[in-house]
């Protein structure tokens, strides 16, 4: 299963989020450090789910961190994260 996948699946799963998004940014990134051929190396990803609802930026981002599990998280160079109560 694609990177990208794995991301989207973890994060439904987690979080029911009412809003989804991620998006395979590795191609704006060739020849930077941590492009890998084919992709799946840097994420966008916007998620807004009812759970984050009171919690700190920093907090959200953990959580997003968190659910999607250090060895995901390992194969990922970069994530931009915008995370937001529902």
């Amino acid at each position: 299963m694609r990177v990208e996948d794995r991301i989207r699946t973890k994060l439904s799963e987690a979080f029911q989020p009412t809003r989804l998004s991620v998006e395979d940014e590795s191609e704006r990134h060739r020849g930077h450090a941590g492009y890998r051929e084919g992709g799946q190396s840097h994420f966008r990803v916007e998620i807004a789910a009812p759970q984050f609802a009171g919690m700190s930026r920093i907090a959200r981002h953990r959580a997003v961190h968190e659910a999607l599990g250090a060895d995901l998280v390992a194969e990922i160079h970069a994530l931009a994260l915008k995370v937001e109560p529902a």
